[in-house]
């Protein structure tokens, strides 16, 4: 959420970033909407503040007046005040109306982009910043995962189907395990990274889905459950940042202890992977799907440094996976509501002869923190400052073993293992057909 007085006071670089954003009209009508509540509050504030001076100051004069026996003098002064209470009382409420729908307008408002962040209007407009490894040259015609997957007998989409619909999949045999492999493999390089593991509840509730800005904007695309969680509505997470981005609400941290860094495993759920016209195959947009999350609560001092760190550990874990890779900066058309500034990193895929996302790796500023009531007490003293939140995936555990499933395919239909992954695999090299 961003600061009402930035709104206010800068109101033409919000709407200059909204622009680059090419962010519909409800947002820049939110904008002009909450300027033009601002005088009446301001309003209501003023006459307020005059109204309760004024019922004090005769307050004061009621008192002597009482005790020197001067009743007749004093009983119009108490019908004043009686009527300055009354007054203050429709202005209370007024003020409350005006700040909650100000409040709801702050919500509907996407983060400030950083100045870093490339013009254009969708991904194809997005900057390649890097690449790494070598596109696999086969001598065969290359299979997409959901063959390889299928011909293998890992990958059973008709009894997920029939168990749950579409978008849902069944692991079998070393697809389970491989699968399995990959989440300890992540969660394992983390830790190593300097990241303290966190195991978090999957279901969250309304507070928390606000904090780090799925809610309002997002309700449609998330799954609610009929139980409510300490009295407010409930959501199946779509991403382990909500729940350990929210470890920290409504707290005040020393600013010695950051930046803190989390790596996270959680399954995620998500309602919109079926609105989508592409990606029907296999495994890429799934419903239900596992991720390693990595998040860090940092200083605003370190946080553009924290952040290019993150992408370079998503980096890593494909670079150990040897698995080729491109990262890109997103354009401003394409960068998350939350997100001031976001790098995708996204992996080869022989079998779609393209590269698709595989990690987002973003920094929120204070959007979320602010949202969230997070902040830190300067070393240095004084008041306390709302801390910066960066997030990545660390990585997408379906769609690395898609990577894998396509980068290593033989042309007798097995697929290699990835060194790596070996020991969490029990020492198998090869994933073959099950016999």
């Amino acid at each position: 959420m961003l600061d009402r007085r930035l709104i206010i006071e800068h109101t033409d670089t919000v709407l200059d970033s909204l622009s680059r954003r090419h962010a519909g009209e409800d947002s820049t009508h939110a904008v002009k909407r909450l300027v033009e509540m601002e005088s009446s509050r301001k309003a209501v504030t003023t006459e307020t503040d005059e109204l309760r001076a004024k019922r004090n100051a005769l307050s004061k004069q009621i008192g002597p007046l009482m005790q020197q026996g001067k009743r007749d003098e004093a009983e119009p002064l108490k019908a004043e005040v009686k009527a300055f209470g009354a007054r203050l009382a429709e202005l209370e409420d007024q003020l409350k109306a005006l700040e909650a729908e100000q409040q709801a307008l702050l919500l509907t408002i996407p983060n400030l982009l950083d100045p870093r962040v490339p013009d254009g209007a969708s991904e194809d407009d997005n900057a390649v910043v890097r690449t790494w490894g070598t596109i696999p040259e086969l001598d065969f015609q290359a299979k997409d995962h959901h063959d390889i997957g299928t011909e293998l007998g890992i990958l059973d989409f008709p009894r997920a189907a029939k168990i749950s619909g579409a978008r849902f999949s069944v692991l079998r045999g070393d697809g389970a395990r491989l699968e399995r492999a990959l989440i300890n493999f992540f969660v394992d390089q983390g830790v190593a990274a300097g990241y303290q593991e966190v195991m978090v509840p999957y279901i969250v509730n309304r507070t928390a889905m606000t904090g780090t800005g799925q809610l309002p904007k997002f309700e449609d695309d998330a799954f609610k459950v009929n139980h409510e969680v300490a009295g407010e509505d409930a959501f199946l997470i779509s991403t382990a940042e909500i729940p350990v981005t929210n470890l920290h609400r409504d707290e005040i941290i020393e600013e010695s202890e950051l930046p803190l860094r989390y790596v996270c495993f959680t399954p995620c759920f998500r309602a919109e992977a079926g609105s989508y016209g592409k990606d029907t195959r296999g495994l890429i947009r799934q419903h239900q799907f596992h991720k390693v999350e990595m998040v860090k609560i940092v200083t605003p001092d370190q946080a553009q440094a924290e952040h290019e760190a993150l992408t370079a550990d998503a980096e890593r874990l494909l670079q150990a996976l040897g698995l080729p890779y491109r990262t890109v900066i997103l354009c401003g058309g394409d960068v998350g509501f939350t997100a001031s500034i976001c790098y995708d990193i996204e992996v080869w895929l022989p079998g779609q002869r393209a590269f698709r996302e595989i990690s987002s790796c973003s920094h929120f500023g204070d959007f979320q923190a602010r949202r969230s009531k997070m902040r830190f007490r300067p070393e240095a003293g004084g008041k306390p400052v709302i801390a910066h939140t960066i997030n990545g995936s660390g990585l997408a555990v379906g769609r690395t073993l898609v990577a894998i499933l396509e980068n290593y395919q033989q042309a007798d239909g097995s697929v290699v293992v990835p060194e790596v992954l070996r020991p969490y695999m029990g020492g198998l090299d090869r994933i073959g057909p099950v016999e």
